[in-house]
């Protein structure tokens, strides 16, 4: 159920998983460093493979009668702590290849989910969107167990 995240279709596959992984989940532990202290580096841990942990169980389900079904990577564990960065600063700016201008966290979150269901309802593309939406979910239940108000500043942007 695990041990997925170690293994990668290719190189690509697993550069933009670290890269996303680097950037996003280095200001996120600096965050949580400032606010938890020592805590942080235990509430990294726990998102990252709760995050890959919740992104195994909804593909599992619904592939469980497919014998020919395969799915590896650490998109899912790497889409909870992208989550949670963007829950957990909202106006962070990020940037999207080929998109030369920044889009705000808050903007961006509803937008990648809204394409990985989209997707996933689609199919064919040999991506495990129902791992990504799993690892996001996970990511914003996280953040929301550890500062509830965290929800709040984000809603409040969104709307």
């Amino acid at each position: 159920m695990l041990s997925h995240v170690f293994i990668h279709a290719d190189w690509t596959h697993l550069s933009f998983n670290m890269i996303s992984l680097y950037f996003l989940g280095s200001f996120l532990e600096t965050q949580w460093v400032y606010e938890f202290g020592l805590m942080a580096n235990y509430y990294f841990v726990i998102l990252y493979f709760g995050g890959a942990l919740t992104a195994t169980l909804w593909p599992f389900y619904r592939n469980s009668e497919n014998p020919s079904y395969r799915s590896l990577g650490a998109s899912g564990a790497v889409s909870a702590v992208v989550f949670a960065a963007m829950l957990w600063y909202p106006e962070l700016e990020l940037y999207l290849m080929f998109i030369p201008i920044p889009i705000k966290a808050y903007v961006l979150a509803p937008l990648y989910l809204a394409f990985e269901y989209y997707s996933l309802k689609k199919g064919g593309s040999g991506v495990a969107h129902d791992a990504h939406i799993g690892g996001a979910v996970f990511g914003i239940l996280f953040v929301l167990l550890i500062d509830s108000n965290k929800g709040i500043e984000f809603l409040a942007l969104l709307f």
